[in-house]
């Protein structure tokens, strides 16, 4: 399913959009840090809080609705992923695929690779897998992945 089959659109974010996305964020992981012990709504705002970059980020809609967020900045490894959610009402839904996709088709075009973590038992790391990622590491809490650039030639039409 391509992006132009989803109907999404990718908006800006500016500092005041913070509580939305956080909330976002707590509804997206709940789930996943539930079943390792971890949930913490005020502790996940924290972690978000402490990464927010409104320039790096941009909001997910799909028609009117605001489905997901992900943050994708520059960092010395390459282009680091921060964040990529999808509400649960939208997960599964070819949404994250969509929008990763896209941020691959513009790292490889610049020849560099995107670093990302996930939270251990978390059904992202099956994601980040099927799209070419490898890990690299892992802490108490996260597995650390990277996507090396494709060796594809890209030809700009």
């Amino acid at each position: 399913m391509s992006e132009y089959e989803l109907s999404l659109s990718l908006l800006p974010v500016v500092e005041g959009d913070f509580d939305r996305l956080a909330d976002l964020r707590v509804a997206a992981m709940r789930e996943s840090l539930e079943r390792v012990g971890r949930f913490d709504a005020e502790r996940a705002r924290e972690r978000l809080r402490s990464t927010f970059s409104p320039q790096h980020t941009r909001i997910i809609v799909r028609g009117r609705a605001i489905v997901g967020f992900f943050a994708a900045r520059p960092s010395p490894g390459g282009l680091s992923l921060d964040h990529l959610y999808v509400h649960p009402d939208f997960q599964s839904q070819g949404i994250g695929g969509a929008v990763l996709k896209n941020l691959i088709v513009e790292a490889d075009q610049n020849a560099t690779p995107i670093t990302v973590g996930a939270l251990k038992e978390s059904a992202s790391n099956q994601f980040y897998l099927r799209y070419g990622f490898e890990k690299v590491g892992e802490s108490e809490w996260d597995i650390y992945y990277v996507r090396p650039p494709s060796k594809k030639q890209v030809v700009n039409p």
